[in-house]
């Protein structure tokens, strides 16, 4: 016989959800964030990424609730396109330190404002955007200046949960966290 489900397991707390609701696109940093932050080399030099499938489940989700993913990185490297392929993140910017304007470039072609955006991000490249957004969020394992300036502070380490654990306080605040999920629970 099935268990009965009841409610939602997740909880946040309701300012944290209330600043949230105007978030329509969330920005991730990879390196620290969406990966463990350590980078893997092959004997021939090929860079190497381990990404968690819980994150990649949350961002899927996050498209199906209307709030798009973005990711603006230092780096670039076929891995990641791949598994940003795969997800069908569309809005990314690869190889730039200077976040910002990279960051701005997709407000711009979304039509949308930094009272809009949330950002994860877990070194100081990422502080110029955590600064300007409406939602600052970091990793539980994120240099000491970045935990410092975040709104919210994931529980997981980058690359270990976190982005899954924003993508679920994202879905509550927009009110999409319980109908999505009830599709899981026929």
């Amino acid at each position: 016989m099935p268990k009965n489900y009841t409610a939602p397991a997740l909880h946040f707390p309701p300012e944290l959800l209330l600043q949230a609701q105007p978030v329509r696109v969330v920005f991730f940093d990879v390196d620290g964030v969406l990966t463990d932050g350590g980078l893997y080399f092959s004997e021939a030099g090929e860079s190497l990424k381990r990404f968690h499938t819980l994150d990649g489940h949350g961002i899927k989700l996050l498209q199906q609730a209307g709030i798009t993913p973005a990711v603006v990185t230092g780096r670039d490297s076929a891995p990641l396109r791949l598994r940003l392929q795969q997800l069908g993140v569309r809005h990314a910017i690869f190889g730039t330190e200077d976040k910002l304007p990279a960051a701005q470039q997709i407000l711009n072609t979304l039509g949308l404002d930094w009272s809009q955006a949330a950002v994860m991000g877990d070194d100081w490249p990422d502080l110029p955007m955590l600064r300007h957004c409406a939602l600052a969020c970091a990793p539980a394992n994120a240099h000491p200046e970045n935990l410092a300036l975040a709104d919210w502070v994931s529980d997981f380490a980058g690359g270990q949960g976190a982005v899954r654990q924003l993508c679920d306080l994202l879905l509550m605040a927009s009110g999409q966290y319980r109908r999505l999920l009830e599709q899981y629970l026929p």
